[in-house]
């Protein structure tokens, strides 16, 4: 185990057995082992709210999961796997991270809600405060017809509105807020997707209800610098090192680097990658491949390794077929594939070698409509978190030891799965990769 990955694992155990104190007592800090005051004399300003009244002072982040399942949503201890609460909310609804490491936004009808996970930290001089509350579906609604892609990068969140083409960016230590502070429309409506990157470039997707062509990518004040329309399906996003872009097409993907793009196409006439992982450890982004244009539901057994760099792809074979949430990516850059076969296969990005595969659940088969749940693969503060419907559980990896430290059966049966840190997320970088698929097999 790498001494990162058992720091990790510290953590959550120490949070686990970690000391519980009032949120009152803050204020103490500041008389004992404060370490001080800014260098104007000033005590440093806190980053984030003062603690609610219901709030209880831990004595590390507690980072927690959140799992939808057929009437609301479930949120985990990471830790410990118990439910802290369970709130009640029909429909189908999706869950993505907001990007500050406390929030969820759940993509549901009216559209884009934020969901208050309940854990946080409070920034303070050289220091931080870790906080708990019971978890809350907040008042907070980006509007949109049909809430599709959130996109987190560098501390920016986009939201893309399917149903209007309507994209919406927020920092990420905002969205709690109901801020927006850039908006964008596509000319057309379409099942799309944007990210925004550290200098302000805005990479947006193009289509249509019909087809989704292309991308264009926009400057700052929303000039467009670079575009392309060879990317027939556009779907799905992923950022790796260096803030390079990568969306999927039917042929190959796009790569957007430095302002420029660079079409990689697959080995395949068809070889659709609609669904893709990365990591800014890692200059290489994870994709599934698809190569049979006329299967009604294709069940792949290959993935793609796409290197930023050079522009090369690399095909994978594995053991097992694998879903669209099987996708993830270690705190390495490790790629990892949650397979049909109930294991996690890891492999290295870098030269595409399948380095282990960890036995987590019993084989399993994707179900007809991509809405029925279906294992779930998330990676969160060090470990990794498998769902199993067919046992409605939730299990805890340890990928360096391959170790299933922690499983804890949840009385629904889960579809997605997503997390935050609960803790002071600076620039938050972490991806999610918001994937489905329509009923026709297609990734939508």
């Amino acid at each position: 185990m790498t001494s990162d990955a058992r720091l990790h694992r510290r953590r959550l155990v120490a949070t686990t057995l970690g000391l519980v104190l009032p949120a009152v007592l803050l204020a103490s800090c500041a008389t004992e082992g404060e370490g001080g005051t800014g260098d104007d004399g000033a005590a440093p300003a806190a980053t984030e709210e003062a603690p609610t009244s219901d709030a209880t002072e831990a004595a590390t982040a507690t980072p927690r999961l959140a799992v939808t399942y057929d009437g609301g949503i479930q949120v985990l201890d990471a830790a410990t796997l118990e439910v802290v609460d369970d709130i009640e909310l029909a429909g189908f609804n999706r869950l993505n991270p907001a990007g500050d490491g406390r929030h969820l936004v759940v993509s549901t009808s009216g559209g884009f809600q934020v969901l208050d996970a309940g854990a946080w930290a409070v920034a303070h001089g050289d220091h931080a405060h870790y906080y708990t509350a019971p978890p809350v579906l907040t008042d907070v609604v980006y509007e949109a017809g049909t809430p599709g892609h959130v996109v987190v990068h560098d501390g920016r969140t986009a939201l893309f509105d399917d149903a209007t083409g309507h994209v919406v960016v927020t920092g990420s230590g905002d969205v709690a807020l109901g801020d927006v502070d850039r908006e964008h429309t596509t000319p057309s409506a379409h099942h799309g997707v944007a990210v925004e990157l550290s200098d302000g470039t805005l990479v947006v997707s193009e289509g249509t209800e019909e087809a989704r062509t292309g991308i264009r990518v926009l400057d700052a004040a929303g000039q467009e610098i670079a575009a392309s329309d060879e990317c027939p399906g556009v779907h799905g996003e992923a950022v790796a090192a260096d803030e390079a872009v990568v969306v999927g097409c039917e042929d190959g993907v796009l790569v957007v680097l430095d302002g420029v793009v660079t079409k990689v196409a697959s080995p395949d006439a068809y070889g659709r990658i609609g669904n893709q992982a990365g990591s800014e450890a890692s200059p290489i982004v994870l994709g599934d491949y698809k190569s049979d244009r006329d299967a009604e539901l294709e069940r792949p057994t290959r993935v793609s390794l796409v290197d930023t760099r050079s522009g090369e792809m690399r095909l994978v074979d594995l053991p097992a077929s694998y879903t669209f949430r099987s996708l993830a990516r270690g705190d390495d850059g490790e790629a990892l594939v949650l397979g049909t076969d109930g294991q996690v296969h890891v492999i290295d990005p870098a030269t595409g070698d399948l380095t282990a595969s960890i036995p987590v659940i019993e084989p399993w088969e994707e179900p007809e409509e991509w809405q029925s749940p279906r294992p779930a693969i998330l990676t969160l503060d060090g470990s990794v978190y498998v769902t199993d419907p067919a046992t409605n559980r939730v299990l805890a990896v340890d990928v360096p030891t391959g170790e299933v430290w922690q499983s804890a059966e949840l009385g629904v049966t889960p579809n997605e799965i997503a997390g935050v840190s609960g803790d002071v997320e600076a620039g938050a970088s972490a991806e999610h990769e918001h994937e489905d698929e329509h009923e026709d097999g297609h990734d939508h």
